[in-house]
């Protein structure tokens, strides 16, 4: 349930739009999403969100065009695009 005051956000994930409560990170939105990974790494295995803390890096996605945007670091907006380069 939302918190009085909460505005929902709309964001796309994949090219599906989903509303969620503002000041989630992209990781949330992610999971939301049902996105089983961010992205693949260079020999084919898919990663996702680990640390949870931008250390690992595995949660790399693009947002809004921009490449290697940490999920889990980043605050969703309204009307933002998120691609995974992983299997969706």
């Amino acid at each position: 349930m939302r918190e009085a005051g909460t505005s929902l956000v709309r964001v796309t994930v994949n090219g599906d739009t989903i509303a969620l409560a503002g000041g989630a990170t992209v990781a949330a939105a992610l999971a939301i999403a049902g996105a089983r990974c961010s992205r693949t790494s260079v020999s084919g295995q898919p990663r996702a969100p680990l640390c949870g803390m931008g250390v690992c890096q595995e949660c790399r996605v693009t947002v809004d065009g921009r490449a290697h945007v940490l999920a889990c670091q980043t605050l969703c907006r309204e009307g933002q695009i998120i691609e995974t380069t992983g299997p969706r």
